[in-house]
């Protein structure tokens, strides 16, 4: 008796579930933990629900680890804030190639003071010798990644990098002189290729540009007051450490420390072009040529990731505003601006970079959700 009243009793407790299939209902998402609604504020100007699960998505998806640091700015204002556990507000990260768009900030201020130029053969006295192909290497191909310097980023095995080789091998006691010892494989200014060492060229030029003195403690000294005074301060990134090679050069390519809060602050800084509390630190226009397409290359500006199509490859940041621009790093590291909706959003963690196209969609979705 009991098994045929259950065969009745069952079509009945189906029945919510086939009328919601009937329906083209789906289920509803399962509920946020109290942290990924605590990470946003009570009035983020969007759904408050909608940004704690775009930003629970970093946190939680398998193809977004490690996520160790989330941050939404809008119009300036902090509406969103996490942490993965072992890491809160006072942590520092590390840029990895983050650091490159400070290091073009910190060029660009040296040609406004008048002791770099932009088209101008740069001063590295092994390329000033006669005959010397390299002489016609200026700053502007340099900071768009088209000095034609042979380079070779990452390889397998990844020893045999050029880039390895200069942080961590035999490179690594003078970085810049090992860059700089690179010859030619395309003429300058027709080609592009991501390269750190370039980068490095560049933090070695301005450390000539502020002292004529090769001791690699008063290189480090100068160039690290000049960060410290016309860039740290003035946009209040306490937090920031720089690293220098053994002979004063700084890592400018992929070595510079930070709390996320201060990687926010840069890119807001950056979508301000280059203002900061109504004090204008780097000329507009600077900040408008880094976020413009580097001729070889419109996905890249100077030392700066742009929303645009790359040779064989979609834009980086679709569908956000097509003058969105980032800062990238090794593993996952990212500060992403999209000046059309006034926001800016930072993410932190430790992911393969082959593995970053479940991060990068997760960060539009964020983005995104502000019109």
């Amino acid at each position: 008796m009991l098994a045929r009243r259950l065969s009745h009793i069952a079509p009945l407790l189906l029945l919510p579930a086939l009328i919601a299939c009937g329906s083209g209902q789906s289920a509803p998402p399962p509920p946020l933990s109290g942290a990924a609604m605590a990470a946003v504020i009570a009035e983020p100007g969007v759904g408050r629900e909608a940004l704690a699960r775009a930003v629970d998505d970093l946190f939680s998806r398998e193809d977004t680890a490690e996520t160790r640091a989330v941050l939404v700015l809008k119009g300036g204002r902090i509406v969103a804030q996490r942490y993965g556990p072992g890491y809160h507000e006072n942590t520092r990260f590390v840029s990895w190639s983050m650091a490159k768009t400070v290091t073009a900030v910190m060029i660009g201020m040296l040609v406004a003071d008048g002791r770099l130029r932009l088209d101008e053969g740069v001063p590295i006295p092994a390329w000033q010798r006669p005959g010397d192909p390299r002489g016609s290497i200026t700053l502007r191909h340099l900071l768009q990644m088209r000095s034609g310097l042979k380079h070779e980023e990452v390889s397998d095995p990844p020893y045999e990098a050029d880039t390895v080789r200069m942080l961590f091998l035999d490179g690594r006691g003078n970085m810049a002189t090992y860059a700089e010892a690179q010859p030619l494989e395309d003429e300058p200014g027709t080609s592009w290729e991501y390269s750190s060492a370039t980068t490095v060229i560049l933090a070695d030029l301005a450390a000539r540009s502020l002292t004529t003195s090769q001791d690699p403690a008063e290189r480090a000294r100068v160039v690290g007051d000049y960060l410290r005074t016309r860039i740290f301060e003035p946009l209040g990134m306490k937090s920031m450490v720089p690293e220098y090679d053994a002979a004063g050069t700084l890592i400018g390519g992929s070595l510079i420390h930070g709390t996320a809060r201060d990687w926010a602050r840069f890119g807001e800084f950056l979508r301000s072009r280059g203002a900061a509390q109504g004090a204008q630190l780097v000329p507009s226009n600077w900040i408008d040529f880094m976020i413009a397409p580097s001729p070889a290359n419109r996905g890249y500006g100077a030392q700066t990731w742009l929303n645009k199509p790359r040779p064989g490859q979609a834009a980086m940041w679709a569908p956000l505003s097509a003058n969105a621009f980032s800062m990238n790093g090794h593993l996952g590291q990212f500060v992403v601006v999209d000046p059309g909706r006034g926001v800016t959003v930072v993410r932190l963690g430790r992911t393969d970079d082959a593995n970053l196209l479940p991060v990068r969609e997760a960060i539009v979705r964020i983005a995104a959700l502000f019109k």
